[in-house]
């Protein structure tokens, strides 16, 4: 491999956000695109994605089929009664794990817990791209901000919020480069209900405030809460012989869709030679906004540094593109291009923490 695998954590402490289905159905697109999936299961009480995934393998039994199935690890919790001991022991067991999967795997998907953990804490905190499923209300976009209910105005940010900044941070201290925070709105209605309508403006505000790209994802269908028993998804119904009629035909273009918003294939591709990039914006340690992507850096090219000047009717000018030599001298003397400017070093910018963006102190 090229490049290190490319890590998805699946993060929400709020259960029945559907995270464990949006986990599996990104796992199969990535996976049918020829990639090598890692799987991990955070939650150690439950294992919603793992028992979908035993599922899986039980149908593949039953039907003699042979379907995707990911390379997945299990972390056992520590017993120790020492918080901090506890907390140093479950740290080694997720990174021997990382570690693991990482030399067979191109991408890594880590399903978190519903609630805070010390697990749930290094999940994102490894995460290159961040998956926050969440139903389309208030009683969940409560998970990310507090709303006056006179104003429908942010009063601030909520305590999972606050959670994942911190873990940007620890990012960022560490030298890794910043966490794409995706929020996907599961569950929406069909209709264009006007709380469909209020929780969307509200999330644009929030999402300029601490940083998150908005995706839809999965509509309320039964088709979704089907095909947990038998492990399958919507990407795996015309391999299986399963008949497609309308309503699972929009739910798979529901999966396309969030695949690319997600947009993840251009960062783990591995290349021959790495084109030239310009180096990336550093995530501030107390702000937090999301650098943007890098963007590639032109080829120089002559034509596109001189500026053609306008056509004149009465006399063309004729600009000269060599220089005058006055002396013999100069003739011999080897001619030396200019000296380039020398850029002035970024002017160093305040630091702000998630409370003054929402114009209190912490």
């Amino acid at each position: 491999m090229n490049k290190r695998p490319h890590i998805i954590a699946f993060g929400n402490e709020k259960g029945g956000s559907g995270k464990s289905t949006t986990a599996m159905h990104v796992f199969v697109a990535l996976a049918r695109r020829g990639l090598r999936v890692g799987a991990l299961d955070l939650d150690l009480r439950q294992k919603s994605f793992f028992r979908y995934i035993d599922n899986r393998e039980d149908w593949c039994r039953r039907k003699d089929v042979e379907l995707i199935l990911p390379e997945r690890l299990s972390i056992e919790a520590s017993n120790d009664p020492d918080r901090e001991k506890s907390w140093a022991i479950e740290g080694e067991r997720f990174n021997d794990a990382i570690t693991q999967l990482s030399e067979t795997c191109d991408v890594i998907l880590i399903d978190c817990p519903g609630a805070h953990s010390n697990l749930s804490r290094l999940g994102h905190s490894r995460a290159d791209t961040l998956v926050t499923p969440m139903n389309d209300s208030f009683i969940d976009f409560d998970l990310l901000a507090r709303i006056d209910p006179k104003t429908y105005t942010i009063s601030g940010p909520s305590v999972y919020a606050e959670m994942v900044w911190d873990t940007r941070k620890l990012r960022a201290q560490v030298g890794l480069g910043p966490t794409d925070w995706v929020v996907v709105r599961n569950r929406m209605p069909l209709e264009n209900a006007a709380n469909k309508r209020r929780v969307g403006e509200m999330l644009q505000q929030l999402s300029s405030k601490i940083g998150f790209r908005i995706a839809h994802g999965l509509s309320e269908r039964p088709i979704f809460r089907e095909m947990f028993l038998s492990g399958l998804t919507l990407m795996d119904l015309r391999d299986t012989g399963e008949q497609m009629d309308m309503s699972k035909i929009a739910a798979r273009q529901e999966v396309r869709e969030l695949m690319n918003v997600l947009n993840i294939l251009p960062d783990i591709k591995p290349e021959a030679e790495p084109a030239p990039v310009a180096p990336p914006t550093p995530i501030a340690v107390g702000g937090p906004g999301i650098a943007p992507p890098p963007a590639p850096i032109p080829e120089p090219s002559i034509a596109a540094s001189v500026t053609p000047e306008p056509e004149k009717t009465e006399t063309p000018q004729v600009v000269e593109t060599t220089p005058t030599i006055s002396t013999p001298e100069e003739i011999k003397a080897p001619s030396t291009p200019p000296p380039l400017p020398v850029a002035e070093p970024p002017k160093k910018k305040r630091r702000f923490s998630i409370f003054e963006r929402f114009g209190r102190s912490a």
